[in-house]
């Protein structure tokens, strides 16, 4: 079922409709890669960029939509953790999984992407923020979830490994200038 009986999305409706949206990414990156070829990216580039751009998305979306649908009926809606890794024992595999996955596509992408987050401290800074706000959402609303710091945790810890795996596509990269090889011919005769 994609929709409940009230009309609302179903965790089953994401999936179906994350699965349904694959060919779509796929073909995406080449598009996005030929329009910015045309406007003149150098080819790696541009290639790099559409992927991580639509990896993001296509990773991050599907998972932030699913923490943002309605549990448990409405009963525990308000309700709030804030002692930490208190909840991690009754999470199961799934919640535990999935709370390190949500951001890991922004994490592991988001670097290759944007020069302003190549540094795991950024990364980690962007994904606790983006997990308080998923979570301060959960409290706000009335959709049955509870708010919990180890959800925080548990974000922003995958989003940081994820950093920490794609690091060599986004480290810096000792730049040495045209000049450096004749600086060091002319101080070889001198």
């Amino acid at each position: 079922m994609i929709v409940n009986e009230s009309g609302t999305l179903t965790e089953t409706g994401v999936v179906l409709l994350t699965m349904l949206a694959f060919p779509v990414a796929v073909l995406a990156v080449p598009v996005l890669a030929a329009l910015r070829r045309i406007f003149g990216v150098a080819w790696r580039r541009a290639w790099r960029h559409s992927l991580a751009e639509v990896a993001i998305v296509y990773g991050t979306v599907p998972g932030v939509l699913l923490t943002l649908l309605p549990g448990n009926n409405g009963i525990l809606s308000g309700n709030v953790s804030l002692v930490p890794f208190e909840d991690m024992s009754t999470m199961g595999p799934i919640g535990l999984y999935g709370n390190l996955l949500i951001f890991a596509a922004l994490g592991f992408f988001g670097p290759i992407r944007f020069p302003a987050l190549r540094s795991v401290w950024r990364v980690l800074v962007l994904a606790t923020a983006a997990s308080v706000s998923i979570e301060v959402l959960q409290h706000l609303l009335p959709i049955g979830r509870v708010s919990s710091v180890d959800d925080v945790i548990l974000n922003a810890g995958g989003a940081t490994v994820a950093a920490v795996l794609s690091w060599p596509w986004w480290r810096r990269r000792r730049q040495i200038s045209a000049e450096r090889p004749r600086d060091l011919v002319e101080a070889g005769s001198a």
